[in-house]
């Protein structure tokens, strides 16, 4: 369809991916699975579905150039750049003023480029089928079917079933549910009824900036700024001005918590979010000792790691479950399991002044 655009998110700098992932080369512009980037990744999984004119991409104002030369297909003006991070409910509504201003009828599904998706294929039909939905007036988002009881993502507790489009089961959803805790995540994978959020959302342009006039009024007043000065020779200042008073929020506390007639379609794609070296860890296939090598390296009873490095050689011996990463200025060395508190690391380099390893 015409009206159907996609929006990508590329505005983080993936500080747990940290030392590859830095300011000035986040992660979203790494080549961390295969020799495309991740930002290549995703607008490569769109390429059949729709047009490059149609295709967006948000992200930080520092980093639209660099992004820019990774996708040259997309044209300059489709990258939407914020002066400042604001959560995604601003990033996803500032896109949403730019495609109405584009077209008043556009459907637009929000997606990210830290996400690793196996089963493209499926990814594209099932995006299809959730435009359809969405042209219908709901709110769709894609759920993931949990493949163990993760306490890591948000979750969607589905009701009934409330239509079938495309071979895939269209359910109400009951609520969005944070980030659990152990028991609550077992729970929720046994009873059969959740899906992990994955924030890939569709919806129609005109639906979610009413939701935002809705639930979150303050946001929606400044986004109309904004919008009023589109095309105008001070758009630019217009959106320096209206940009730090934005409330910093998710989409999901936000808006989708709060909104009525969502939907979501529970899937199977291979999804996974990369979001630190141990998600990255489980997308590759390791070999018999269950290692996962990019780079040069010889290990001896070396069992579970994830070496990453260049040119360099790296050798280990008697090591287990870890994860060595070396680049030019500095080495992480990290159990596995603590992969989460590598952006505590980065912040306590931050908070030394370090930030030349930033």
């Amino acid at each position: 369809m015409r009206n159907y655009y996609a929006v990508i998110m590329a505005g983080g700098s993936g500080t747990r991916l940290w030392p590859l992932s830095r300011y000035h080369l986040p992660k979203q512009a790494l080549q961390l699975i295969g020799e495309r980037t991740m930002l290549q990744h995703a607008v490569d999984r769109l390429s059949p579905i729709l047009p490059v004119e149609r295709v967006f991409i948000v992200t930080a104002a520092e980093y639209a150039p660099l992004l820019s030369a990774q996708v040259p297909n997309i044209p300059p003006g489709n990258f939407i750049t914020e002066p400042s991070a604001r959560g995604t409910a601003g990033a996803i509504g500032l896109a949403a003023v730019y495609l109405q201003q584009r077209d008043p009828e556009a459907v637009m599904a929000v997606l990210t480029a830290d996400h690793f998706i196996r089963s493209v294929d499926v990814f594209r039909q099932v995006l299809q089928a959730a435009y359809h939905v969405a042209q219908q007036g709901h709110m769709v988002t894609l759920g993931i079917r949990p493949g163990y009881p993760a306490t890591g993502f948000g979750y969607i507790r589905r009701g009934g079933q409330i239509a079938q489009v495309d071979g895939f089961d269209v359910y109400a959803v009951e609520a969005f549910v944070e980030k659990p805790d152990a028991q609550r995540a077992a729970e929720f994978v046994a009873s059969g009824l959740y899906s992990w959020n994955s924030g890939m959302f569709i919806w129609q342009v005109p639906r979610i900036l009413q939701e935002f006039a809705q639930h979150m009024p303050d946001v929606y007043t400044l986004l109309q700024r904004v919008a009023a000065s589109l095309g105008a020779p001070d758009a630019r200042q217009v959106l320096h001005e209206v940009w730090p008073k934005v409330r910093k929020e998710t989409i999901d506390y936000g808006i989708m918590e709060k909104a009525r007639d969502v939907v979501v379609i529970p899937v199977d794609i291979g999804w996974s979010d990369i979001g630190d070296w141990e998600a990255l860890y489980g997308v590759h296939t390791a070999c018999a000792d269950g290692n996962v090598i990019m780079g040069n390296h010889l290990g001896m009873a070396t069992k579970g790691c994830l070496i990453r490095g260049g040119d360099k050689l790296i050798v280990t011996i008697g090591l287990e479950n870890t994860i060595v990463v070396d680049t030019e200025d500095a080495i992480l060395i990290c159990a596995r399991d603590r992969a989460q508190d590598v952006k505590t690391i980065v912040e306590q380099l931050q908070a030394n002044g370090m930030t030349n390893l930033l």
